[in-house]
């Protein structure tokens, strides 16, 4: 059984027992998520589609922890002015595995 899910703008297909990176949530280690903006759910017995989403269905995920993502640098500098700057940063995601989907 897999799911199509909306999280940050994104779209993932997701299966019980994915590790998933997301955007970051401020939820301890070992608490449940639950993704409620299913696009559809399949299995077995088929494909079923929501317009734009499905009602009822969810996924369920448990918070493995924070994870930080890759360094990017950003310059900034102005020519013949000796003007010259550059600073880091790594943005924070939140690591989770699915545990189950409710389809409808």
């Amino acid at each position: 059984m897999y799911a199509i899910i909306v999280d940050g703008g994104r779209q993932y297909r997701v299966e019980p027992g994915m590790e998933l990176v997301v955007d970051y949530r401020d939820v301890a280690q070992g608490e449940n998520v639950e993704f409620g903006k299913v696009l559809a759910v399949g299995g077995d017995d088929g494909l079923k589609l929501g317009s734009p989403t499905l009602e009822g269905a969810a996924v369920t995920a448990s918070v493995l922890g924070p994870k930080q993502g890759e360094k990017i640098y950003v310059q900034k500098f102005r020519r013949r002015k000796t003007y010259r700057k550059r600073t880091g940063h790594r943005q924070l995601h939140t690591r989770v595995r699915i545990e189950s989907i409710s389809g409808v």
